[in-house]
């Protein structure tokens, strides 16, 4: 199979996109537009008979002071993984990006490597001596993605170590998420803990009304997300951001962003963000006031969102990142404790991997990322 790749337009990029069951929502053509401090490129590879067979959103940032860039394809590029020839895939990528003054390139493989369903996490919550998802025995192991990292390696890409708690990488390499392909909503819903279930019924019975949101509504999500910032400790983005977010996103597909809110006593309490791209919905961001928690707003949300994205013919609900550390006194515990009770499973990517074209300028990089 000879490949070639050239650059292609946003509006290729989209339909090619368009025509795949799902794909990562940080590899839409639009996706650039929420980046703007990054330069980008659409990437389209072609076999011999000029059909485009796959696509890869870059994203370029420049290193201070010097015209080079590392190049960033965040949970991409979209290209058959799985290929023998995975070199003919990626060498052309390579030498593209070093014409373009990249002197260092940063991919994240949408393979899944491992998958652990509730009761294996379960059981390794409970089991003393396990400390981290990685030592309990996967119910689901890939073996091709193995042969996908050892490929990676033979043609020169390297991991960072990140201590092992999946968050070293830009996007992270553990998620969660509810499969809802062939099942039925009741189904889905017997796959809760008995807490979810509960919390459920008893928003219901307060009362809790979900609702769907406007970008004229998102100064009261950033409300409700500055208070969890504070809370969690964490830097919050502005407004503009989630303003551009939800304008460029839904220019190219109106249904590519929702945002959700559930109230009490016409009180919003917790809200959220929702992306959808083909099957794959995410549950995107998420914030809550210190009020009201008795009423459980929050699991009444993510039912509703839920419910939705099955109405929409998802096959997947995913929650996004989640560390792999099961010792409960570990800060990360909650995220996946608040996530396993859905059922669902957690799930491992190959992570990302990092091509150093100039090893000095890689190095140098390396060295100001762990000062930061």
């Amino acid at each position: 199979m000879s490949l070639t790749l050239r650059t292609i337009s946003r509006e290729q990029h989209l339909a090619y996109i368009q025509s795949l069951p799902s794909a990562s929502h940080c590899q839409v053509p639009a996706w650039a537009d929420v980046k703007t401090e990054w330069r980008s490129e659409n990437l389209g590879w072609f076999d011999k008979n000029g059909q485009l067979v796959g696509a890869g959103l870059v994203l370029y940032r420049q290193l201070p002071k010097i015209k080079r860039y590392l190049a960033y394809l965040p949970e991409g590029p979209v290209i058959n993984w799985y290929a023998p020839n995975l070199d003919e895939w990626l060498q052309p990528m390579l030498a593209h990006l070093k014409q373009q003054g990249a002197f260092s390139v940063k991919m994240g493989p949408p393979v899944v490597i491992r998958r652990w369903d509730a009761p294996a996490i379960k059981a390794g919550i409970q089991d003393p001596d396990v400390k981290r998802l990685r030592d309990v025995e996967a119910t689901h192991i890939e073996p091709r993605a193995f042969e996908v990292s050892d490929r990676l390696r033979k043609m020169g890409w390297q991991q960072g170590e990140d201590g092992g708690a999946g968050f070293g990488d830009v996007q992270p390499r553990y998620v969660y998420q509810v499969p809802l392909a062939n099942r039925s909503l009741d189904d889905v819903l017997r796959g809760f803990n008995q807490l979810w279930r509960r919390n459920i019924k008893k928003a219901e019975k307060a009362g809790v009304e979900v609702v769907q949101a406007g970008y004229h509504d998102l100064e009261e999500w950033q409300r409700l997300y500055e208070i969890t910032a504070i809370r969690d400790r964490f830097r919050p983005r502005p407004l503009s951001y989630f303003q551009r977010m939800w304008q460029v996103l839904n220019a190219e597909d109106p249904n590519r962003m929702r945002l959700y809110f559930a109230r009490h006593n016409g009180v919003n309490l917790s809200a959220a963000t929702m992306l959808v791209v083909g099957g794959h919905v995410w549950y995107s961001y998420g914030a809550s006031d210190n009020i009201g928690r008795e009423v459980r707003p929050s699991n009444a949300m993510q039912w509703r969102m839920l419910r939705d994205a099955y109405a929409m013919g998802a096959t997947v609900y995913d929650l996004r990142g989640i560390s792999d550390s099961l010792d409960e006194t570990d800060h990360l515990f909650g995220l996946i404790q608040f996530k396993v009770g859905t059922g669902g499973e957690a799930v491992e990517y190959v992570g990302e991997w990092d091509f150093p074209l100039n090893k000095l300028l890689h190095k140098a990089l390396d060295m100001y990322m762990s000062r930061r």
